[in-house]
């Protein structure tokens, strides 16, 4: 009697970790007395990446003015549409599909959008590790359903670029506030002057202001 052979999960997604996180560690725990204080409270846990460009930004569109459980919800339902979650897969998608898996209307174009972006090669991918930060953010918003704040996520999380300083984060803002000014409201030009001992590793700084509201890291 043949038996069922039980079929293997996927591997999972390898996570990389940036290169500068020790030297930048080192560095804000002597510039910062903030940082001092935070960094040491989380071990040897850091930023991570899941090396999927396309993914990484496809997920951000999901996710829009939705709880990240639902946004959950619905990228699981979505992924299982293609093979494979591809630029060229997702043009190949019905609409109607993508609408039953959860997705607005307004969802569906950006996807399409981002995903013809990819798939024209109107998209520097593969010149973006010598390119700047802004020249990649300006590649970025030209893209629909992507602003600054998107781009900016992307290259922390995704190119994992060590001094970017998101001011439009309502997390990194609150963050600011509740660990610098005993929690009064704090200015765009507040967090600028707090963040100037940070720099060049404003990415990681906030990475532990974020730690500091949510123990739990995230990974795009």
């Amino acid at each position: 009697m043949a038996t069922a052979v039980k079929k293997a999960d996927p591997p999972a997604p390898v996570l990389a970790t940036p290169y500068f996180w020790e030297e930048a560690c080192k560095h804000l725990v002597k510039k910062d007395r903030v940082m001092k204080r935070l960094i040491p409270q989380f071990g040897d846990a850091c930023l991570q990446t899941r090396g999927d460009a396309f993914v990484t930004l496809a997920r951000s569109i999901v996710g829009q003015q939705i709880s990240v459980k639902s946004a959950q919800t619905v990228w699981d339902r979505f992924a299982l549409l293609p093979r494979k979650m591809s630029p060229a897969n997702v043009l190949k998608l019905k609409v109607d599909d993508m609408r039953a898996a959860g997705l607005s209307m307004r969802k569906v174009e950006y996807l399409v959008d981002l995903a013809l972006h990819f798939d024209n090669g109107a998209l520097h991918v593969k010149d973006w590790d010598g390119m700047g930060d802004d020249e990649i953010i300006a590649e970025l918003v030209a893209i629909r359903g992507i602003g600054r704040w998107t781009a900016e996520m992307f290259l922390i999380f995704h190119l994992m670029r060590p001094n970017v300083l998101p001011l439009d984060d309502e997390g990194l803002i609150q963050g600011i506030s509740q660990n610098y000014f005993s929690g009064d409201v704090v200015s765009r030009s507040d967090a600028r002057e707090v963040a100037a001992a940070w720099a060049p590793y404003c990415s990681v700084a906030t990475w532990y202001i974020w730690r500091s509201l949510d123990p739990l890291p995230v990974a795009y």
